[in-house]
């Protein structure tokens, strides 16, 4: 792990802005810990539980129930998931810039509730779904109409909406319950983040169980109905704890002085620059060595005639600080990692759509019993936590006796093994459903369902170390005052990953004419797209290693004993062992 100078939520509690809901000074003993964090980790619980349940089997209704192709049902799933991501941006944006994380949270679990039940209702009523069909191969099936999908997705949007909202804000809502200028809560916020892990994992392992199962078996408006059920009541009791919250006041979003430096950049692009550069607004006080790069954004913080005649060089919107300008240029230096972070989630995307497809059609009996293809995804999230406990318990200490690191394994490498993890996982697809289709067609036999637990086992492993190598990497490099642009940067690439999936069927479809990607698997050549992909997964690796090489990671500050503050590259020095709990706070905050 690595060291962490300074956090937004230590800053705040520490300048006496954390407040109770009448919105005086917090009593201690009456307002925060394990029961307030407790009440909150509820909303959570059922976020995952709803999104896990609808995304890890929605595919299956909708090929089978609405009669939608593989490749439209695939990007209805894909689409869904981005969005839900993507607006994890304006959940974070409203709680940080007017709203605090308790009305976001709130709001959010609210709205979620509410398109739950519009999906109940949804697929509850016989007229919102076509005719049924008994065997697709032998007759033409008749697609849902568009009035029919119309309700669907308002339903979908809606939890995306609202599980946007919780997810961005639902963890660092419940840290907020913590003081961490008391050693106690501290060691106690640590244990948070554990059991916050653990609600998710959970949540996931139950929907794909015991919802799926219900889904499958019972009915979709009872497991949807269910689902409804759990986020009413978690809404009910976070709302029936709110005199015993802390509340962080809003402090302004991060969002906002990226655009505003963006926006005063363009404006003022015909100015011409000065002769040199401690003529910039705020050059001498600056928090942050100015540096050449993106030297375009430096006009943001000329100061004009009319700044400064009329003394305008504190209007933010008139004139930024060089501290401010070389932030948003640290955080436009993490796009290249970025980028190339988005095809693993492209991949992982595949777990949610073609391999519940491919569950689908192959023998998933126990015994007597039939296990359903959403419940396959039990493997994936099974492979996730046993290799996230080996990555720190085994790899870590390991690699760390080995490089005498006390990192043990960098952000970068967490990623390039999560990277090359999810190449492994779609070759392992593209041969499982090779031999799937050919024993199909050629034997008329039907192999095991359990043929998939490789793909899920790899890309599983693949998310335990890519999803906290991003996590960590994306915490570590942003500005010290933006923070919290890290979950907003990490969320993206999911968002991002899933909208390149629906963008890739669509493109794939269109130039193959519908051949890879057929609704009868066995007449079409999924095992060619998931080869695809995995070569696409080797280009990208390719270009992952060229930009992580080239990566220099941010200098990080700390004060010496005698009042000096020294700069430390953090892969360098052995000592910071005593300040890797502060980053291993802070990435557990962030998931």
């Amino acid at each position: 792990m690595v060291l962490v100078h300074g956090n937004a939520d230590k800053d705040a509690a520490n300048d006496g802005q954390i407040v109770d809901f009448r919105g005086n000074p917090v009593d201690k003993s009456k307002t925060g810990g394990w029961l307030a964090a407790g009440l909150i980790l509820g909303s959570e619980l059922s976020e995952r539980i709803v999104v896990m349940g609808i995304s890890m089997n929605l595919v299956t209704y909708l090929v089978g129930i609405l009669h939608l192709s593989s490749s439209k049902s695939a990007n209805v799933v894909t689409n869904f998931m981005g969005t839900l991501n993507l607006l994890g941006l304006l959940g974070g944006f409203l709680a940080d810039a007017k709203l605090g994380r308790y009305l976001t949270v709130a709001i959010s679990a609210s709205i979620c509730a509410l398109g739950t039940i519009l999906l109940t209702l949804t697929t509850s009523i016989p007229s919102m779904r076509p005719p049924p069909c008994s065997d697709s191969r032998k007759q033409q099936c008749i697609e849902a109409k568009n009035g029919q999908l119309a309700m669907l997705y308002i339903s979908l949007y809606t939890i995306a909406l609202g599980g946007g909202g919780i997810k961005s804000n639902v963890s660092g809502f419940g840290s907020d319950q913590f003081d961490t200028s008391d050693s106690k809560e501290e060691k106690a916020m640590v244990y948070f983040f554990n059991r916050f892990y653990f609600c998710i994992s959970m949540g996931s392992l139950f929907a794909v169980t015991v919802l799926v199962y219900i889904q499958d078996n019972v009915g979709r408006g009872w497991g949807y109905g269910i689902s409804a059920g759990t986020m009413i009541i978690a809404v009910t009791i976070m709302l029936c704890g709110t005199p015993m919250y802390r509340y962080k006041k809003p402090e302004g979003s991060p969002l906002t002085v990226i655009y505003r430096v963006i926006f005063l950049a363009m404006k003022k692009r015909s100015l011409p620059f000065p002769a040199k550069p401690n003529m910039l607004n705020g050059f001498n006080d600056s928090k942050v060595p100015h540096t050449e790069i993106f030297r375009c954004l430096d006009k943001a913080a000329i100061l004009d005639d009319y700044a400064i005649s009329n003394d305008n060089r504190n209007n933010r919107w008139i004139g930024s600080t060089i501290t401010e300008v070389e932030e948003v240029k640290m955080v436009l230096k993490l796009i290249p990692i970025w980028s190339t972070c988005i095809l693993f989630w492209t991949v992982y995307s595949q777990m949610n759509t073609f391999t519940i497809e491919q569950a689908t059609v192959m023998n998933r009996k126990l015994g007597t019993f039939e296990v359903p293809s959403g419940s396959m995804s039990f493997f994936l999230f099974i492979s996730i936590l046993l290799f996230t406990s080996l990555n720190e318990r085994v790899f870590v200490p390991l690699a760390r006796k080995v490089t005498h690191n006390i990192q043990g394994i960098t952000s970068l490498q967490r990623v390039g093994v999560g990277l090359v993890f999810s190449v492994a996982g779609m070759i392992a697809s593209g041969i499982v459903e090779k031999q799937r289709k050919q024993n199909s067609v050629v034997h008329n036999t039907i192999i095991s369902a359990f043929w998939l637990v490789p793909q899920f086992v790899l890309v599983g492993a693949g998310e335990a170390f890519a999803y906290v190598g991003q996590l960590e990497f994306f915490i570590r490099e942003a500005p010290e005052r933006m923070k919290s642009m890290s979950t907003g940067l990490f969320l993206a690439t999911l968002s991002m990953g899933y909208f390149v999936s629906s963008l890739l069927v669509s493109l794939v479809n269109k130039a193959t004419k519908g051949s890879w990607l057929r609704s009868n698997l066995n007449r079409g050549k999924l095992e060619n797209f998931y080869w695809m992909l995995a070569v696409m997964g080797v280009i990208n690796f390719l270009a992952f290693l060229f930009f992580a090489m080239r990566h220099q990671y941010k200098v990080q500050h700390y004060n010496a004993p005698n009042g000096q503050e020294k700069q430390l590259e953090y892969w360098k020095d052995d000592k910071l062992e005593s300040n890797d709990n502060k980053l291993d706070t802070q990435v557990k905050e962030e998931v």
